[in-house]
């Protein structure tokens, strides 16, 4: 129940000595506000690399060949080998809980070598040759048109999604795209839409400069027959692609007659286990930014425990009189707890507003000055200044529980006589 006279009363003891008050109050204040912005930076950099992963699924490996390194079964070391249509339907009849497994050919458009031309204009492009199932493991938005399906790929139509900076590249600003043609090496794609990829360099430039086709009228336009590039494949949501890896590896290797202690013929990238990695020391930033912005507040709280030992010190012949008066323990307890706990809270409640201005402005500041590598977004969600509140309380009581019962233990005889 709210008591008028008690909070006149705490607010004339906390307001008897403001420099006193300030002082011990800011130890507080800093503590809290040092792990607000210790959150928010861990949070920040935590958006930034996880930002770097392009959208693509996590729950994903990517594997190339490499170079033999053993003989085995009348094979000779150091032969180069290529992945057939043949390997990727082994490993979706033998390897169980695989989602999507997505052959891959590219064309490289780089070293000055103008591949794709519209008319007069020309460009250096990376060109895919996919299934419909990249889009899912490689996310984009279509911006105008239609991804590849299957219908694409069972009639070798000869199509293409383009990316945004290619449009910016081949076409006017207000040209159609969508039923226009474009020649890649030599051969015309009609092109059926338009995508555009986000990542954390901006609009991602390099990821806008691409072109998707189907994989069969790849292998058909560039003679690849049944070769494979790569591929990417992903293991269905609650089974990680790392526990599936080795089987995959070895029906590759059986496939192409490669030893099986041979762990540099197979090239492969576990994006799941570097994923986890990542999620790994982000959580150990966390619990770093706890235990450092708690020690820090914890020198505060003992601020407050002292400040309130004085402060029960000065009122040891008003206590005296209250008990003399017939004041109970529990209400001289609950006076002293009350205003640790309120100064507490005042404080801390100052050092969470201001860590999130601080917050907003460096949001705002990266807003205006466009992104920076690795750091994105740094914030604190509601659970954090929830969990921060019930620090505040936790340690407003803790901080007052001393004084407390050092002011119940003054006996008002002794109290009265005090000078």
């Amino acid at each position: 129940m709210f008591n008028r006279d008690r909070w006149n009363e705490i607010l004339e003891v906390l307001t008897s000595n403001w420099f006193r008050t300030v002082l011990t109050a800011f130890g507080v204040f800093w503590g809290i506000f040092i792990l607000i912005l210790l959150l928010a930076a861990g949070k920040g950099l935590e958006n930034g690399i996880k930002q770097d992963f392009g959208g693509i699924a996590t729950n994903t490996m990517f594997m190339w060949t490499r170079v033999v390194t053993k003989a085995h079964e009348g094979m000779p070391k150091g032969r180069r080998y290529r992945y057939r249509i043949g390997d990727v339907e082994d490993i979706k009849q033998n390897v169980s809980n695989l989602r999507f497994i997505s052959p891959r050919n590219q064309l490289n458009g780089f070293n000055g070598s103008n591949n794709v031309i519209r008319g007069l204009n020309t460009g250096a492009f990376d060109v895919y040759g996919d299934y419909p199932e990249i889009i899912n493991q490689e996310p984009m938005d279509i911006t105008s048109g239609r991804f590849i399906n299957y219908n694409d790929i069972n009639e070798k139509r000869k199509v293409a999604i383009i990316g945004e900076g290619v449009r910016k590249s081949l076409y006017d600003k207000d040209e159609a795209v969508i039923g226009s043609y474009v020649k890649i090496q030599g051969v015309s794609f009609m092109v059926i839409g338009t995508y555009k990829k986000k990542n954390s360099d901006g609009d991602g430039e390099e990821a806008q400069k691409q072109i998707y086709v189907p994989f069969t009228s790849f292998s058909q336009a560039f003679n690849q027959g049944d070769k494979v590039g790569w591929m990417a494949i992903t293991a269905m949501d609650g089974t990680s692609i790392t526990s599936l890896k080795q089987q995959i590896i070895d029906i590759v290797k059986k496939n192409h007659k490669i030893h099986p202690d041979d762990d540099r013929a197979v090239g492969n990238f576990d994006l799941y286990q570097q994923y986890n990695r990542v999620e790994s020391l982000f959580m150990a930033l966390k619990v770093i930014a706890y235990f450092v912005g708690i020690l820090v507040l914890l020198s505060g709280v003992i601020g407050v425990s002292n400040i309130m030992l004085i402060v029960v010190k000065e009122r040891t012949k008003e206590i005296g009189i209250r008990r003399a008066l017939g004041a109970t323990p529990n209400t001289i307890r609950g006076q002293i707890l009350t205003e640790s706990v309120f100064l507490t809270i005042i404080s801390g409640m100052a050092g969470i507003v201001f860590g999130a201005t601080l917050i907003y402005a460096i949001n705002y500041a990266i807003e205006m000055s466009g992104p920076i590598d690795m750091f994105l977004n740094p914030s604190v969600n509601l659970g954090v200044v929830t969990i921060a509140l019930a620090i505040l309380v936790i340690s407003g009581i803790f901080a007052g529980l001393i004084p407390a019962q050092n002011a119940i233990k003054i006996k008002p005889v002794e109290a009265l006589r005090t000078e």
